[in-house]
């Protein structure tokens, strides 16, 4: 039984206390009885409900607005007059402090991270008292920091400076100084944690060490880090745990889920008791005659076009769901739809309009690393052996490789391609900014992007009201 099997059946209740200087859960433990504690180990548990937290409704659609719709790859979608809430303010960089989105996603992070802490904090005391032979607890604990990390990652991405939990409820961090507590859980993860090949088949999909070494290069990338982040990267790629699956097509499908190109996923089931990713799949599918979603976050015709321009056909089809087509599974999609194009890496054959979507979201994928390694290594000035890393990912999906290009022409490529290989897997609009590229893109898409302010997403108005001593970003 994959983890996404047993992600839910947890033998605690979690409890939202609301406090004014609180973003952390206070935990409930109930004591199950004899015939329900069974074989259960009870910090197991623990942790599978730290991995329990990325199932929220939050992920399949206030994730999409943050992540997608604010980028040129994707617009708000749906019908004109159905703005999702706030997706047409996201869409047009005109959301403010109190747009539910963007506090969506604070609160889930934050959250997430404070369900961390206390799984690593009761694992510690639980095996102080209860020692185990088989040493279960450093998994435990390395499975629960890395899911921290990767938490903290996407606060201080989107926010910038964020107060660290275990120092202060108010006061923000600087981002070096977040970035460094991370570097440290990941750090640690990696030396805990088993790798992939190590586990059985019963605990597929969860935190391994290679899935610490490759967010830890992700970390060092955007921090500009290059050797550090060549040398995480080349610790992923030597290690002999992954690969490039042959069909780039496949990837998103469930015969790929956690297979060899998979180094992080979201797990989705899509049944009760363990719930998929909240309609994950429904909220971008195709709209209208023959639809079976709601339509939001579709594919610009910007996008379609970066893909012309390297003559990407695989990509291409393989992200993008058109109106008028056959899906590889046989649906027709009909012309009629609302929308000219949608999401395909959100698809689900089986399970395609479902509340309780089975859809696997992509975390960390092994063409990612090779493309983390690839810019590291050109930023170093080792451009060709760069360049090399950079056409493994181009040769999968049968395009021209690159040969001969400058430093700053292979910069602007690796750019290009992480854009076109890892499209719709929510990193596009970090990339913008991380590249410096946002406002100029943004500018030629007709959005009001303003440097200074832009960067980074507002605190939500209603963590100021709570902890008004907290400091607001620049421009909001």
């Amino acid at each position: 039984m994959k983890l996404k099997n047993i992600i839910h059946l947890l033998l605690f209740s979690l409890f939202i206390v609301s406090c004014d200087e609180d973003f952390v859960e206070d935990v409930e433990i109930v004591d199950p009885t004899a015939e329900e504690r069974g074989e259960f180990n009870v910090p197991v548990d623990f942790v599978n409900g730290i991995y329990g937290r990325h199932t929220d409704f939050a992920y399949a659609f206030s994730y999409l607005g943050l992540t997608e719709i604010t980028s040129d790859n994707a617009d708000k979608g749906s019908a004109p007059t159905d703005t999702g809430t706030d997706k047409h303010l996201l869409d047009g960089l005109t959301h403010t402090t109190s747009t539910p989105s963007v506090r969506a996603m604070w609160t889930q992070w934050y959250k997430t991270v404070g369900r961390a802490t206390l799984s690593i904090e009761f694992t510690e005391e639980f095996y102080s008292q209860n020692p185990d032979p088989d040493n279960i607890q450093n998994r435990l604990i390395g499975e629960a920091k890395f899911l921290r990390a990767l938490n903290y990652f996407w606060l201080v991405r989107s926010f910038g400076p964020v107060p660290l939990q275990h120092v202060s409820l108010v006061d923000r961090a600087p981002v070096e100084e977040v970035y460094a507590y991370i570097e440290q859980d990941l750090t640690d993860a990696i030396q805990l944690l088993p790798a992939k090949s190590q586990y059985p088949a019963a605990d597929l999909g969860r935190a391994t060490s290679g899935a610490a070494q490759a967010l830890l290069a992700k970390v060092y990338l955007y921090q500009e880090k290059w050797q550090a982040a060549a040398d995480a990267a080349n610790n992923v790629i030597t290690s002999g745990e992954y690969g490039l699956e042959d069909d780039y097509a496949t990837l998103w499908r469930e015969s790929t889920e956690n297979g060899v190109e998979s180094i992080f996923e979201l797990q989705g089931r899509g049944e009760i008791p363990a719930h998929g990713i909240q309609q994950y799949s429904s909220t971008q599918g195709a709209r209208g005659p023959s639809g079976w979603g709601w339509g939001f976050n579709t594919p610009t015709e910007d996008l379609v076009n970066a893909f012309d321009s390297e003559e990407d056909e695989v990509r291409k089809n393989a992200t993008i769901v058109f109106a008028g087509e056959t899906l590889w599974d046989g649906r027709v999609v009909d012309p009629a739809v609302e929308n000219p194009r949608y999401n395909e890496k959100a698809y689900s054959s089986a399970n395609a309009g479902a509340g309780d979507g089975d859809k696997n979201i992509r975390v960390l994928r092994y063409a990612e690393i090779l493309l983390i390694y690839a810019e590291a290594l050109n930023e170093l000035g080792q451009t060709a052996t760069a360049t090399d890393f950079l056409n493994m990912v181009r040769e999968r999906v049968d395009i021209a490789p690159k040969t001969g290009l400058s430093q700053e022409a292979l910069r602007q490529a690796i750019w290009k391609e992480r854009r076109l290989e890892l499209a719709f897997e929510h990193d596009r609009w970090f990339d913008l900014i991380r590249t410096g590229q946002a406002a100029q893109q943004m500018t030629e898409h007709g959005k009001p992007f303003q440097t200074g302010k832009h960067e980074l997403f507002p605190i939500p108005n209603d963590q100021l009201i709570q902890t008004p001593e907290m400091e607001q970003n620049p421009g909001w």
